[in-house]
């Protein structure tokens, strides 16, 4: 049926539109001019803050690694149940939640587009499996080609073209969306027990000039070539890099220069690079003893340069799941925690761990890890170009999204957390002197507009004639409330939805799913000369018989299995 938005207060950055009172016309699954207002369900949307469905463009949400986390933590199953209801599967898990539970509860936070951004190509089909159980959400995933061997080589050898058409072909084989790199070239080291490489990049994480060994190519090499790739397929989101040195005092340094190592290549008008959960990689300190914020470099960087983008990877002071390809990265967390750890190597293609972890108010890293996603929000001059995202699961459950607003939005909410946390990580902070807080304007820009634009989706993150019928209303009026000081109102309101709409469907009422729907799945089909194609395919099909346990046939997702 039509549907009619009536006088909602209205948040929409990509239009310009800053909280005016207006209406939003839905005809079928697409906004339009207008309806027949007589003919249409009319929403009265009157004191109420409207803004498009929440995107979100780094979410761990489907894959095999979060299946090994939820057989890891069983305990996690329990301190969130779902319940089943007449529109419901059953579901649990508090920070790997079942993936039918997933789509609910994002659904219920007004969101619409979730990415997942690191799948090994072998694990592709898991992957879309369980996208398929996903319930209400549009997704896409990033595929991981930063210690892939075939890739490695290529660059090795100086066969760009060659390389590209591999990516290609890989991207369209799995359906996936973007570049994805994890820790380059340093996981496949890890794979081999190369404990002497490892050594060195540990304790100078600024080094990404080592050639990994077997390969000969080093981590900035990995670096400008899938760049170089990714503009030559013209593919919609820049190279998602997950830098090296993460978790690693002193990786701040790694995160700049992972960032300038390919300024050469930049693009006017938009960023090249996408640097994710920085907070990861923001410490500044040579130990766990002098470590402290690296957010105010950082963002100077990125201030500065307008190739690269970054999101948060906000953490919450909660019990959670650290699940990442960075392998190495999670044996040192198992080591620095003693809690149970698992790992995983994928064939020719990538790696993974995952370790629990409960992030304290009191401990003095996690404090300090805390302030310096705040630090990199509030530092940014420009809201297009940063990302509230808490790397979910490893930051936090995507569920504590409306605290971290909250925390943006106010000035003494952080102020309020900043009394309990390690007074050692406070002084070492610059928290308290950070006078900025976001508007909602700032807030739609930062958890839709922006995601929408970086991942390249036209029809995401706005309101505009065309556009997706994908909205979400809260139960407050922007124009009376004071976010600064009535932060908690502002939680409660972003935490259930007053409605979300999905492709013109209401599938959220009051904070409750009325309808389950299903999303539909991005991705990326790049087209290079058949020539260059048929080359690459000869040589993989032989790399094919060496390397994998299957056949390079079975290796491909056939497009009917995608919706």
């Amino acid at each position: 049926m039509d549907l009619l938005i009536k006088n909602g207060v209205v948040y929409d950055p990509i239009n310009g539109i800053d909280g005016e009172v207006m209406d939003i016309a839905i005809k079928d699954d697409k906004i339009v001019e207008k309806v027949d207002e007589s003919k249409a369900y009319v929403i009265d949307a009157s004191n109420k803050l409207v803004m498009p469905g929440g995107v979100d463009l780094h979410s761990h949400i489907a894959g095999s690694k979060c299946n090994v986390g939820r057989m890891l933590r069983p305990e996690d199953h329990y301190k969130d149940v779902e319940p089943k209801t007449q529109v419901k599967r059953s579901g649990v898990g508090y920070s790997v939640p079942s993936s039918f539970t997933i789509g609910y509860r994002y659904a219920i936070l007004g969101y619409t587009t979730v990415f997942e951004p690191a799948n090994p190509p072998l694990k592709m089909l898991h992957c879309h499996h369980e996208f398929k159980d996903i319930p209400i959400l549009d997704k896409g995933c990033f595929v991981m080609f930063g210690n892939n061997w075939f890739v490695m080589e290529y660059l090795r050898d100086n066969k760009l073209d060659e390389c590209a058409a591999y990516v290609a072909w890989t991207l369209n084989a799995t359906k996936g969306y973007a570049i994805k790199l994890v820790d380059p070239g340093c996981v496949e080291a890890w794979k081999w027990g190369d404990v002497e490489f490892l050594d060195v990049l540990w304790g100078r994480p600024e080094e990404i000039d080592e050639p990994v060994p077997r390969f000969g190519v080093a981590s900035r090499e990995i670096i400008r070539g899938l760049c170089k790739v990714n503009k030559i397929l013209h593919l919609p989101h820049p190279i998602h890099v997950h830098a090296n040195g993460l978790g690693t005092p002193g990786n701040y340094q790694t995160t700049i220069d992972t960032m300038d190592s390919v300024k050469d290549l930049a693009e006017e008008g938009r960023p090249i690079i996408h640097l994710t959960h920085v907070q990861f990689n923001g410490y500044a300190g040579s130990d766990w003893i002098t470590i402290r914020s690296g957010a105010h470099e950082i963002m100077k960087y990125v201030n500065a340069n307008k190739h690269v983008s970054i999101d948060l990877g906000q953490v919450i002071f909660t019990d959670t799941t650290t699940m990442t390809g960075d392998g190495p990265f999670e044996y040192k967390l198992h080591l620095l925690t003693k809690n149970k750890w698992t790992n995983s190597d994928v064939e020719s293609e990538e790696g993974a761990g995952l370790v629990p972890i409960h992030y304290k108010k009191s401990n003095f890293v996690h404090a300090t890890m805390w302030t310096i996603g705040l630090e990199l929000a509030l530092l940014a001059k420009d809201p297009w170009r940063i990302f509230m995202t808490t790397d979910h699961p490893n930051g936090g459950p995507f569920t504590h999204y409306p605290r971290v607003i909250a925390w943006l939005m106010s000035k003494e909410a952080r102020k309020r957390t900043l009394d309990k946390i390690s007074k050692r990580a406070r002084s070492r902070s610059d928290l308290d002197n950070i006078d900025r807080e976001y508007s909602f304007y700032e807030i739609a820009t930062v958890t839709r507009a922006a995601h929408a634009k970086i991942l390249g989706l036209k029809d995401k993150g706005h309101l505009g004639e065309g556009a997706d019928a994908d909205v979400a209303i809260y139960d407050i009026n922007p124009r009376e409330v004071n976010p600064s000081r009535d932060y908690k109102k502002v939680r409660k309101a972003l935490s259930k939805a007053n409605f979300t709409i999905k492709e013109g469907e209401i599938v959220v009422k009051d904070g409750d799913i009325v309808k389950s729907i299903e999303g539909r799945t991005y991705w990326v089909k790049p087209d290079l000369p058949g020539d260059l194609m048929d080359a690459m395919e000869s040589d993989l099909a032989r790399k094919f018989r060496d390397y994998y346990t299957v056949e390079m046939e079975n290796f491909k997702i056939h497009d009917r299995f995608i919706t």
